[in-house]
């Protein structure tokens, strides 16, 4: 995982760091630039856990770039298709696109609030 210089960090621990999160404010929302969850601890919830955590207090769309066979466990989050992006990020995945199968994802977080089944599985 790479984390953005400006980003806010955020970490899982069971006795050391077995996940991370990178999450940059962009335009009038926030960037999820990053996301690892140790190998050993994956398919137990970590990853949604600490997503919820970071965005708790969010306001606004996030967006994330991600590779397709990921986009089930983000919609599962609340994430879905970003039919637009902020032009910075548009720009990026452009860029990216050149080498990488990716999509955009964005979840809306000023809806959430009256949204049922959004928690943490």
């Amino acid at each position: 995982m790479r984390a953005a210089s400006e980003g806010e960090l955020w970490v899982a621990r069971r006795n050391e760091i077995i996940a991370g999160l990178s999450l940059s404010a962009i335009e009038n929302g926030h960037w999820l630039t990053g996301l690892f969850v140790a190998p050993e601890q994956r398919n137990q919830g970590v990853a949604g856990q600490l997503i919820e955590a970071a965005l708790a207090e969010r306001r606004g769309p996030v967006w994330l770039f991600c590779h397709p066979d990921l986009t089930p466990f983000y919609q599962r989050l609340a994430f879905e298709t970003a039919e637009q992006l902020p032009e910075a990020l548009a720009a990026r995945l452009a860029r990216y696109q050149r080498n990488k199968r990716l999509v955009a994802l964005v979840r809306d977080q000023s809806s959430l609030a009256s949204s049922p089944g959004t928690a943490p599985r």
